[in-house]
């Protein structure tokens, strides 16, 4: 609580005096909270300068995705490259769907990146109109009071992590090891990786 009190008070010093702060940390989590501007650094070469929900959200390359916080990360192949969105391919999984990348033509090999926030689990395909749903089984799990952290385990070996909320009062998790599910995600929560 005290580290949480001490960055909401930098936060409203700096905004009451307007002066700018150079704030340097290895705390991903402080980076985001107290910053305007991030510039994420690989042995003193700046890997990618943004806002915090743009370097979080879009980051521009495997270091950066993998610095700042958990990411799923898959092997892919672009088979489509419009410039509404990119069709990629998972070696024995199948086509998943990413937004659009500028320079990335078909035939580009790369990795998809996605947090384990934006993945869902459904006890089935539930939703007709999801593109991206993949069949699998709970590996495992890990309960956090908010939130459970569930590894599945997809058809073609490739662990992924899902972060789901635990919003039913007295319901530690929603699904058991070895349970049997469909991993899901909205159009757009996956970024292209071509570095």
């Amino acid at each position: 609580k005290l580290r949480e009190e001490m960055q909401i008070e930098l936060i409203s010093l700096q905004q009451e005096i307007g002066v700018t702060f150079v704030f340097v940390t290895h705390a991903q989590n402080e980076a985001l909270a107290l910053s305007h501007r991030i510039a994420v650094m690989n042995q003193g070469d700046i890997e990618q300068i943004d806002e915090p929900s743009k370097i979080y959200g879009f980051p521009r390359n495997r270091f950066v995705a993998n610095f700042i916080g958990k990411i799923n990360m898959m092997d892919v192949q672009v088979l489509e490259a419009t410039s509404s969105h990119l069709k990629l391919v998972v070696k024995g999984l199948g086509e998943v769907t990413a937004p659009s990348k500028e320079g990335v033509r078909a035939g580009d090999k790369g990795t998809m990146a996605i947090r384990p926030e934006q993945v869902q689990i459904l006890h089935h395909s539930e939703d007709t109109e999801v593109k991206d749903h993949f069949p699998g089984k709970i590996h495992d799990y890990l309960y956090v009071g908010n939130v459970t952290t569930y590894i599945v385990e997809l058809a073609n070996g490739i662990h992924i992590e899902a972060l789901l909320p635990n919003n039913t009062p007295g319901q530690a998790k929603s699904f058991e090891a070895g349970d049997s599910v469909v991993v899901t995600w909205r159009h757009g929560a996956s970024t292209f990786l071509n570095d």
